[in-house]
């Protein structure tokens, strides 16, 4: 077994690491807060549709169509 000094050198940093790090980790939430507004927005719409589908409904059924 090698017992010498150590002759690898690491291809980045500590500090080169830990900006990477930080900046996976703020895509990462980027990601996360899109698809929440994605699923927020798309319920929404949903009961946007929901709600003009029933108004239509009611002013059929009161003949106001």
């Amino acid at each position: 077994m090698y017992e010498g000094e150590e002759r690898r050198a690491s291809p980045i940093s500590e500090e080169q690491l830990e900006a990477l790090a930080e900046r996976a980790a703020e895509r990462a939430l980027e990601k996360v807060y899109e698809q929440i507004g994605r699923s927020v927005v798309k319920k929404f719409l949903w009961l946007v549709g929901a709600g003009a589908l029933a108004l239509l409904a009611w002013l059929g059924g009161k003949g106001h169509l």
